[in-house]
């Protein structure tokens, strides 16, 4: 089921239950600034490919649980959806279930806050531990930013934070911005960056520009296949990875613990300069 959220001036978000993922979000004036796959596949037990996928319990392949976890593949549903005098607003929840228990032993309750509104998107995760022992989780809200140049794409607000290169698998230090260019730059980028905490981002392309900005979420993922690794996705088009670079919200390097009735929340906002 897909749920549509239009503000007062017009702007646009599409959200889907099946993941609880959003899928399309379109500022007030301006077109699509998320990249959804045209190959995505919209069944139970796979993921959306593009837009905003959700990560947990588990990021990616760090650990026993399946890639980047269960919240992703699992139907959630829809709690509340409202337009307001500036904005409009959905609420959807996963809790868990058989499925999840067999694979994640913990009672929990997720709760994804989607607010659209004149140039910005708010995208809230909540987490809060209904059991009676301690949990932890690792999390990232898995951002495709569409883009039409990547090689005219530029990340700034990432100098002098240490990464781990997860295709090198090694750890190097941020030296300047980051600059997506086939001849200068980076192609076939997978980096975690940490401590990253509220410093805001910039995504600029042209004269096009992103800010990212988080809270709650310590860490920072870009992402993006370059054309050997995308041509390997079943979900993706050869030519995917020049339209697309994941700029993530992510909590990895330390997991976040929550003791028994305890709540956590973090938040990814971005804003169409």
């Amino acid at each position: 089921m897909h749920i549509e959220l239009t503000a007062p001036d017009g702007a646009t978000a599409t959200l889907s239950l099946h993941g609880g993922h959003v899928l399309s979000w379109r500022p007030a004036g301006a077109g699509e600034q998320l990249y959804l796959s045209p190959r995505s596949e919209y069944v139970p037990g796979k993921a959306i490919r593009g837009g905003v996928p959700v990560c947990f319990p588990q990021f990616a392949e760090r650990g026993p649980l399946p890639k980047h976890g269960f919240a992703r593949t699992l139907p959630w549903e829809l709690v509340s959806q409202e337009q307001g005098k500036d904005d409009a607003l959905a609420v959807m929840r996963l809790r868990d279930n058989d499925e999840t228990r067999r694979l994640w032993p913990h009672a929990f309750e997720l709760e994804l806050s989607v607010r659209v509104g004149g140039r910005s998107l708010d995208v809230e995760l909540a987490c809060d531990n209904l059991g009676d022992a301690p949990l932890q989780f690792t999390a990232a809200l898995h951002t495709y930013l569409r883009v039409a140049d990547l090689d005219a794409v530029s990340v700034e607000g990432l100098a002098g934070l240490r990464y781990f290169d997860s295709i090198k698998h090694a750890e190097a230090l941020q030296r300047m911005d980051l600059l997506l260019t086939g001849e200068k730059g980076v192609l076939d980028l997978d980096r975690i960056y940490f401590g990253v905490k509220e410093r805001p981002l910039l995504v600029t392309e042209d004269r096009r520009q992103v800010a990212v900005r988080q809270q709650g979420f310590e860490d920072a993922v870009v992402w993006n296949p370059g054309p050997e690794r995308c041509a390997k996705l079943a979900d993706m088009p050869p030519e995917g990875w020049s339209e697309m670079l994941c700029v993530e919200a992510a909590c990895i390097g330390r997991p976040v613990e929550l003791q028994a009735g305890e709540s956590w929340v973090g938040r990814q906002s971005l804003a169409l300069l």
